[in-house]
């Protein structure tokens, strides 16, 4: 099973989107909450080049935020990246 790390904040809807996704597929991921931490966040945002969150990895790999995970799904693609 792949490991999935998600970037939120607690006012963020979409990062509760992303995790409800998630959830219905089954899938535990890593959550780091990035509330009154600015500094990690300006960290994330330099090495990712996204402004929001939330920011989601698989496996390392920088997914995206909501709609992109929601696309890769809608695509079939994202099973098999979450089986790999």
């Amino acid at each position: 099973m792949s490991t999935v790390k998600i970037y939120s904040k607690s006012y963020c809807p979409y990062c509760d989107r992303a995790k409800a996704l998630f959830k219905s597929k089954g899938v535990s991921y890593d959550e780091v909450m990035l509330d009154d931490k600015d500094d990690e966040f300006m960290a994330l945002k330099q090495k990712t080049g996204l402004m929001t969150v939330p920011q989601i990895f698989i496996n390392d790999t920088l997914i995206g935020g909501y709609t992109d995970l929601a696309a890769l799904d809608r695509e079939g693609k994202l099973d098999p990246m979450l089986n790999s």
